[in-house]
């Protein structure tokens, strides 16, 4: 719960985030009249808006604090770089500053995710779609509400996957979607061991599992531990009509049994993530990735291959060497029998200004066709 005085009394309401973050313990009623510089004074101070006024004025003021805190400071623009690992813990803690100060913006929601605000739009199918049917009064950060708006907007439309030729990929929210090519185009590329069974491991909203189902795979097992992933993945194969090849399933990692062909794609930098999306991005210690090629030796039938997708993202960033991913191979008693590697094509690769550029401009990403040695 959060709570406020307003109209000289004390009021409460129920408090959601979806990133996890906890309710602001001080509020203010803000309105038309209040202006971007005391808006971001009170945020950056730890003190949360709960918004009154026009709907689309709140998203113009979420703007100008915007701006405000994207301000570099002249004197640090003078520093040299740091080295990439220190910049990239820079840019991490300088992000969930910025998160947390647009953040303390907040909107206020009537029963079935109707907002009470002039101007406001109807939000109630994509609040649905990201917190399930509510019949009671919240409030949200205003970011949020922007970033729901936005994966509904996705879901509608869709994401285009060359690999599937016009066919599109519809990430639900919560599941990262694939706005980046590279990993799927090198599944599309790679010569398959077998076309009978195929485990996609951490499938999200299923791209994978529907690419092997298009190259001719007769079954694969996609398997995930989020519902929200497996939602999106059991509605996008029937969408590209390949629901009689791919079996959803929940599962940490690997499903029972063995296949000739085991695909992972896990997430590229050892960290913390700070939001639900971030798990597809971030993963603690690499703990899908030792979890993945850990086990892979036990569910590969003989001859087959197991796919690991990586990005050396990472290894530009100092976060982990090649020398420790060799060494994980080797420990797991695999071996690497050939491999794919891509450039990225995404827009930050070429931003000069970009704060990790050194390292996305150096990035490759690979798929390692991996054997067992036992």
């Amino acid at each position: 719960m959060i709570g406020w005085r307003e109209d000289g009394r004390d009021r409460s309401a129920r408090w959601r985030s979806e990133s996890g973050a906890a309710p602001p313990r001080r509020v203010v009623v803000a309105d038309d009249a209040t202006r971007a510089d005391e808006a971001y004074r009170l945020a950056c101070e730890g003190t949360a808006l709960l918004w009154r006024g026009d709907f689309q004025n709140a998203r113009q003021l979420l703007a100008a604090m915007a701006r405000r805190a994207d301000r570099t400071p002249r004197s640090r623009r003078r520093k040299p770089e740091p080295p990439q690992v220190q910049a990239f813990h820079l840019y991490r803690q300088a992000r969930a500053q910025r998160a947390h100060t647009l953040g303390m913006l907040l909107i206020p929601f009537e029963p079935g995710h109707t907002i009470p605000l002039r101007r406001a739009p109807d939000v109630a199918q994509a609040c649905t779609e990201a917190y399930g049917p509510d019949d009671e009064p919240y409030v949200t950060s205003l970011r949020e509400l922007l970033g729901i708006i936005g994966a509904h907007e996705w879901r509608e439309k869709g994401v285009p996957i060359p690999a599937l030729g016009d066919d599109h990929i519809h990430p639900h929210y919560g599941v990262f979607s694939p706005v980046r090519g590279e990993y799927v185009d090198l599944v599309a590329q790679a010569p398959l061991p077998a076309t009978t069974v195929a485990f996609d491991i951490g499938t999200g909203t299923g791209v994978l599992a529907a690419v092997l189902a298009r190259r001719g795979v007769r079954r694969i097992v996609a398997t995930d531990q989020d519902p929200r992933a497996l939602a999106c993945a059991i509605e996008n194969v029937e969408r590209l009509d390949v629901a009689k090849h791919v079996e959803p399933v929940e599962a940490d990692l690997f499903p029972d049994g063995r296949a000739p062909l085991i695909v992972c794609n896990p997430p590229w930098v050892p960290g913390k993530p700070a939001t639900p999306l971030e798990r597809a991005v971030y993963d603690p210690d690499g703990r899908m990735l030792r979890g993945f090629l850990a086990g892979l030796a036990d569910h590969l039938e003989p001859g087959g291959e197991g796919w690991l997708i990586l990005s050396d993202l990472a290894e530009h960033l100092g976060l982990r060497t090649r020398a420790d991913l060799m060494g994980l191979v080797d420990a797991a008693g695999l071996a690497v029998a050939g491999r794919l590697d891509a450039r990225p094509a995404h827009p930050r690769a070429a931003d000069p200004d970009d704060p990790l550029h050194a390292a996305r401009a150096a990035e490759t990403t690979t798929l390692w066709r991996l054997t067992s040695t036992r």
